[in-house]
């Protein structure tokens, strides 16, 4: 697993009847790829995988690998009420072909570091595949902190990558002084990606690339290269999508994106529901000037 680029955190497509529409799901992965993502995630936040079983789960991994295995990783999030089904999705994603896990902590119960880090090392130590630490303290209520991010890594040899989602940058350049490049650094939040860059990150695992790919992977491009004016002139045009990425609904703001550009449906599992009324209307303002107004790109 080479930790570095964009890396989508892929939707979950749902038909009409709130099954997982599993042909899309490898169309869609396809199409990121062949857009010049560098990898694919699935099962996290975005692709609402709390709200699926672990057949379908499987499954999802099962088609991913099939459909982009051969060319592109595949990182199974691993989520779930218990370690020991944690645990057990990361096993079975090793045996599906998956190239690395992004494992987050335990859904519900908060913990103390005591037992947060039980979690996570219960995974990173299931198998032998990669691993990435998702620290997301505003959405999971577990903040790991740089000197723990740290801890994990000394006594982990498999976790190799962290997605930090915090919101602030100052984390990556703490974990950049902590570790240097003993751990490579992603950007978890769309809206912070180019400050993210400039303080040492080097990937991102995007939300908007679902609907907006060449735009995602050029805008990084640009701003590892250097390229400030061009990757400024970018964000500017950009950075009205990408805040849909930070807010509670960001996974229907998404997927409503997703069916603008006519790659995706705006279908959510309940709890989650469908914007309606003038949610949906200035959702679909902010998503179709930026449509109208969208630059062309060299990705």
């Amino acid at each position: 697993m080479n930790w570095t680029g964009v890396i989508p955190a892929i939707t979950t497509t749902f038909n009409a009847d709130m099954s997982v529409d599993y042909d899309f799901l490898a169309e869609h992965a396809n199409w990121l790829i062949d857009s010049g993502c560098d990898g694919i995630l699935a099962l996290g936040s975005l692709g609402e995988g709390a709200t699926l079983d672990g057949d379908e789960k499987t499954r999802i991994l099962e088609r991913l690998v099939e459909s982009v295995g051969g060319r592109s990783p595949v990182v199974a999030g691993i989520s779930a009420l218990a370690t020991h089904q944690a645990v057990a999705l990361a096993k079975d994603a090793e045996k599906i072909g998956c190239a690395g896990l992004m494992v987050l902590p335990a859904y519900v119960y908060k913990g103390d570091w005591l037992e947060t880090r039980a979690h996570f090392e219960a995974v990173f130590r299931a198998t032998n595949l990669s691993c990435m630490l998702y620290n997301n303290p505003i959405a999971y209520s577990v903040d790991v902190l740089p000197e723990q991010v740290l801890e994990l890594a000394q006594r982990n040899p498999t976790m190799h990558a962290v997605k930090e989602s915090s919101s602030d940058v100052r984390r990556v350049t703490a974990i950049k002084n902590l570790l240097g490049d003993k751990i490579a650094i992603f950007m978890g939040v769309d809206d912070a990606i180019v400050e993210g860059v400039e303080a040492g990150a080097v990937g991102w695992i995007a939300g908007l690339v679902n609907a907006f790919p060449r735009e995602s992977v050029e805008l990084f491009n640009l701003a590892t290269s250097g390229r400030h004016e061009e990757a400024a002139e970018l964000y500017r045009w950009f950075l009205p999508l990408l805040r849909l990425d930070v807010v509670p609904k960001f996974v229907q703001l998404i997927k409503l994106a997703q069916e603008e550009v006519g790659m995706g449906s705006a279908r959510v599992r309940p709890p989650r529901l469908e914007l309606s009324g003038d949610e949906l209307s200035d959702a679909r303002r902010v998503i179709r000037a930026s449509i109208q107004d969208r630059p062309k790109v060299h990705a």
